[in-house]
């Protein structure tokens, strides 16, 4: 059994700091700890995650906060919980209770890898992927933030590439039957070989949106995900054969996008759900062209 010495010194509380004064924040950054949070079918899973905590100081000749008391309600409520709103909220207060007369507010930062269980696109194969995802909560007179933040990944093939790719096509196709009608077969065989003079490129992208959550709803990780991934319509893949590579190449061909249009198809699947108060969306296209990358961004009015 661990004994605590007694008189231990406490040097925060020894006398006034030389340069008095009251501070924005002060915390800990990049705290190692694990985090419970729901799946998509419910169940309650839990990862690795790094999280920032810093509350303010407003007696401007307290010396420091108390560190290690931040750690131990971090520690507790985080292991014990899934992310929840009302977990969250339920957090914040005893972290700035245990503040009480130093702290005016708190904030905090949750960062992990969110994984889900992907089917494929036509076979009946399956695979997991994950997803960066934030979780920003702050508490300050009185009033209660959450801000989500994610990011997927998907394959945006250039519309203009699309098109040249095309005429190339087009350009061979006149040059192999100028002085010829192809028969059905001729025109199929040619199809499947030396028809496709040139392929349209496209990359992998990424999309990060943010948003400010209303009140009254659960943490919707799973739904604004799929909500993305619906917009975009060609997220990348986990098991992959054949017939579902073949499917995405269809889907690519169906869906060819600036990193504009990737913005706006992502605000218009956000504009009207309640559960977002504002957003702000960043699409980039990490170019296969040249070596820099094309970049969109769109927001609404925050609060």
């Amino acid at each position: 059994m661990n004994t605590v010495p007694e008189n231990l010194p406490d040097v925060a509380a020894m006398g006034e700091p030389a340069a008095s004064g009251a501070l924005d924040w002060v915390g800990m950054d990049g705290i190692d700890l694990p985090v419970r949070y729901a799946g998509a079918a419910g169940e309650v899973l839990t990862a690795p995650a790094h999280v920032d905590v810093a509350v303010d100081l407003v007696d401007a000749k307290a010396r420091g906060i108390h560190m290690s008391r931040l750690y131990v309600l971090l520690e507790q409520a985080l292991a014990a919980q899934a992310l929840t709103p009302s977990a969250l909220r339920s957090l914040l207060h005893a972290l700035l209770d245990s503040h009480a007369g130093l702290s005016s507010r708190v904030r905090l930062r949750i960062a992990y890898q969110h994984l889900l269980r992907r089917p494929a696109l036509v076979s009946d194969n399956a695979g997991w992927k994950s997803y960066p995802v934030l979780v920003e909560a702050s508490l300050a007179d009185g009033r209660f933030t959450l801000q989500l933040v994610c990011e997927v990944q998907y394959s945006s093939t250039c519309p203009a590439s699309l098109a040249l790719s095309r005429q190339a096509n087009q350009q061979r196709f006149d040059e192999d039957f100028a002085d010829a009608a192809p028969s059905h077969q001729a025109l199929r065989d040619w199809l499947g070989g030396r028809g496709v003079a040139a392929t349209p490129h496209a990359q992998r992208s990424t999309a990060r949106v943010r948003v400010k959550l209303a009140q009254g709803f659960d943490l919707p990780v799973v739904e604004l995900i799929d909500a993305v991934e619906r917009a975009l319509a060609t997220p990348v893949q986990t098991a992959v054969k054949r017939e579902d590579e073949q499917a995405f190449a269809v889907l690519n061909a169906e869906n060819p996008m600036f990193c504009e249009d990737a913005a706006r198809r992502i605000r218009d699947a956000l504009e009207d759900d309640p559960r977002v108060a504002s957003y702000h969306i960043r699409a980039a296209h990490h170019e296969s062209l040249h070596p820099h990358d094309a970049v969109a961004e769109v927001s609404c009015a925050w609060e």
